[in-house]
C-alpha cells in the first residue's frame, strides 16, 4: 500500500484552509495484485479501535478498515471480520462524517 503525499484541499476541508484542493489518497494492492487508488475520507476512533474510511476514485462506495500507523509512518489496514464491529465502525463513520457529506 502506498500513501501519497498530499495537501489538504477543498475536496477534504471545504477549502477553508486556503489549500490546493487535492484530497489525500492511498493506493491499495488487492489480492489479485491489481491496484486501487482511493481517496482518504478520514480516520476515526470507535470502540477502542482506529479505523480509516476510503472511497475508490470516481466511486461513491465507502470502505472502512481497521487502521494503524507505526512511529515510522508505515500504515497497516485490516479487514473488519466481525459483523457487530463493522456495524459499530459504520455507525461511528456516519455519525462523524455523514453530516459533512450531506452539506454539499
Amino acid at each position: 500500500m502506498e500513501k501519497n503525499d498530499h495537501t489538504c484541499g477543498e475536496n477534504c476541508c471545504g477549502g477553508s484552509c486556503g489549500c490546493s484542493g487535492d484530497m489525500p489518497t492511498i493506493t491499495l494492492t488487492l489480492e489479485d495484485d491489481s491496484e486501487l487508488e482511493c481517496n482518504v475520507l478520514g480516520t476515526f476512533d470507535a470502540c477502542n479501535n482506529e479505523y480509516i474510511a476510503l472511497a475508490p476514485i470516481d466511486d461513491d462506495e465507502v470502505m472502512i478498515y481497521k487502521f494503524s500507523e507505526d512511529d515510522e509512518g508505515n500504515i497497516s489496514l485490516a479487514l473488519i471480520e466481525c459483523d457487530e464491529e463493522f456495524e459499530r465502525a459504520s455507525d461511528a463513520f456516519y455519525e462523524l462524517f455523514g453530516e459533512e457529506e450531506g452539506e454539499d
